[in-house]
């Protein structure tokens, strides 16, 4: 066997055999084939590769990868893609493998540390699903437009903004991470990560301060001291150091391009540096800093220049209004000046306003429309991190608070999606660490509520380190999905469990369908599945969720082939699937205040919740954490009912 790729054995029966794919995915054993000289004999079914790795969560990542990959290609509309069902097996079954890899629940959301030993991972690809697979050729969508609540590209179609931060507003005025890596390779890993679109920074004085951005990327880092940044910036992205700042500034975007990720631009603060203080002189219009004349020159600037990248799809006019400065008859003199500006000088990108307070309220929407002479381009922002509420989530019992601050947030912001504006969540995010009780207990809240309402977003932040903070080089960002160094991924756990949020579950195009349900696990980021056994529930990729329906007597049942409904046996035992909405154990309810808690009265007379156990299986357990208990953390039993109305 020349290609070395026929996995052969002696069966029981003492033939000589090998192994081949069936047409329903299952490996099975047959006679081996085309080992000789016949051209016209079809080898590709029965080929397999032994691929060594040293680290099982390397394996589990590529494989992750291919299927966000491949599910993308497959949904998103911003490509074009020919179904095959070659292609359609390939999906399959990378989301078995997908299933089976990541089947563990992560309690704790921490980084994936040391190896493990040595192991042969059997990759049960036939060469056959990548031969025939057609092209898959990812289109930067060039103009998009807000519709009702959605973004939308020319055709309709809805296009989710699954963006990443990368900054570029600190005082080397180069985009973070360009000491550790090509910008072309950053960029290539932002696509493989899942996000289509960058939120790059910038501060005002870039387009403003000649001076300034007359500055070579050389000069600029030997002003601030960085000569170990300089020297790897030398090394990892030579054709940079002669560039001015705002020609680097522009490289960066052209790397994004060509990439095809597409860009929106920030205007972060007026002086670079690290924002935000209440006292930094940047904060409303008439501080300091914060000259709205100056700040409409340079948008105006930003805004001409962008006409030039068909990837810019966007400008978010300034970050985190906030101090005593801010006041209603301000914001909308001037941002409404400001968004015509952008408007005049490149008509084709989206305009995104933002609030008081740190990007947090913008409640004085609700009553006083923005006026504006164009439209098809308003969207709004909002920024929701866990210490937004200061120590709240740890010192409160996690369902007290998450009611809390939900409601908090649905009135300051989310109140826009029912009045039919995009709402762009431009920041959120988390230690990635996993030992910040604080920022574990708001994520899983985040989560719930980011899948209940489909927004369009951009986590903080892409990079590991900065180049300088705050007078500190070097600075560790532990909300980066890049590690210190930049060498890898910070936390592929969690990377993992926000990929969810990358497709839409809602909103005009892709394949649409009958309304229905998905049962969201907000800890993990999976929904409830069926297991091969028919009435076993274990966690896995949404996109594989068999459409749910919650019936008005309280029954969850799978809508698809015979009727089937959730059902609770018996406490400690797995959840199960029944036949009819009035056996025991089929009425469910959502309790606590959180409203994640699904409860039931099972067979056995208990009042019992559904859990999630290491394997993934789904359980029913008795219900914990309802109580005002702060030390306790119900977030393996929380779950919300998310409706989507697209595959």
């Amino acid at each position: 066997m020349a290609s070395e790729l026929h996995l052969s054995s002696k069966a029981k029966d003492r033939s000589a055999v090998c192994l081949d794919m069936g047409a329903n995915n299952t490996v099975v054993v047959e006679a081996c084939k085309c080992l000789g000289g016949n051209n016209s004999c079809d080898l590709a079914s029965q080929w397999f590769k032994l691929a060594d790795t040293n680290r099982l969560w390397e394996s589990k990542l590529q494989v992750g990868r291919c299927y966000s990959l491949v599910t993308k290609l497959n949904r998103a509309s911003s490509f074009k893609i020919r179904t095959t069902p070659e292609f359609a097996i390939l999906e399959d079954f990378l989301a078995r493998l997908y299933l089976v890899l990541y089947g563990k629940v992560q309690k704790e959301q921490r980084p994936i540390m040391g190896t493990l030993p040595k192991l042969h991972f059997l990759l049960l690809i036939s060469t056959v699903l990548f031969f025939s697979m057609p092209q898959l050729k990812p289109v930067v969508a060039q103009k998009l437009y807000a519709n009702s609540r959605w973004i939308v590209d020319g055709d309709g179609r809805r296009v989710k903004l699954a963006c990443v931060n990368w900054p570029a507003h600190l005082q080397p005025l180069l985009a973070e991470g360009l000491s550790k890596l090509p910008a072309d390779t950053i960029a290539r890993k932002i696509r493989e990560m899942g996000f289509n679109c960058v939120r790059l920074t910038w501060a005002l004085e870039l387009p403003i301060n000649e001076t300034l951005a007359s500055f070579t990327v050389t000069q600029s880092f030997q002003n601030l001291g960085l000569l170990e940044s300089l020297a790897g910036i030398k090394s990892n992205n030579p054709s940079l150091i002669n560039l001015p700042v705002m020609e680097a500034y522009k490289s960066v975007m052209t790397s994004l391009r060509n990439n095809q990720v597409m860009v929106i631009l920030d205007n972060h603060i007026t002086t670079p540096g690290w924002c935000c203080s209440e006292k930094d002189g940047n904060g409303f219009f008439g501080d300091t800093y914060f000259d709205p004349q100056v700040w409409m020159q340079g948008l105006h600037k930003m805004a001409t220049m962008a006409t030039g990248f068909s990837n810019v799809i966007g400008m978010s006019l300034r970050n985190e209004l906030r101090g005593p400065r801010q006041n209603v008859d301000a914001w909308y003199k001037y941002m409404q000046q400001g968004a015509e500006t952008v408007h005049a000088a490149n008509p084709d990108v989206l305009v995104i306003l933002s609030g008081f307070n740190f990007d947090t309220d913008l409640s004085f929407l609700q009553h006083r429309p923005v006026n504006l002479s164009f439209s098809k381009k308003l969207v709004f922002e909002m920024h929701w991190y866990g210490f937004t509420e200061k120590k709240a989530w740890q010192s409160g019992n996690p369902n007290d608070v998450c009611k809390a601050v939900s409601n908090k947030v649905m009135n300051q912001s989310v109140f826009l999606l029912g009045q039919g504006y995009p709402l762009f969540v431009s920041e959120f995010g988390a230690d990635e660490r996993g030992t910040n009780v604080n920022d574990n207990r708001y994520m899983n809240c985040f989560m719930a509520m980011a899948a209940e309402f489909d927004w369009d977003f951009a986590l903080w932040t892409l990079q590991g380190s900065y180049y300088l903070r705050e007078g500190v080089v070097g600075v560790e960002e532990f909300y980066g999905l890049f590690n210190n160094d930049w060498s890898g991924i910070r936390n592929s756990s969690y990377l993992r469990r926000l990929s969810v949020l990358q497709l839409p579950f809602q909103g005009p195009g892709g394949r649409q369908t009958v309304a229905q349900k998905v049962i969201f696990h907000p800890l993990t980021g999976l929904c409830i599945l069926r297991r091969t056994r028919p009435t076993r529930l274990v966690l896995g990729p949404c996109i594989y969720s068999e459409p749910w329906s919650h019936t008005p007597q309280n029954a969850l049942g799978l809508m698809a082939g015979k009727p089937l409904y959730l059902r609770a046996v018996g406490l400690g035992r797995p959840a199960t699937l029944g036949t009819s909405p009035t056996e025991p154990g089929t009425k469910w309810e959502m309790i606590s205040a959180s409203e994640m808690h699904l409860s039931s009265m099972a067979e056995d007379g208990s009042t019992v919740c559904l859990d999630v156990i290491a394997n993934n299986t789904v359980m029913v357990e008795a219900c914990n954490c309802l109580s005002s208990e702060s030390s306790c953390d119900p977030a393996s039993q929380w779950f919300r009912l998310v409706d989507r109305t697209r595959l």
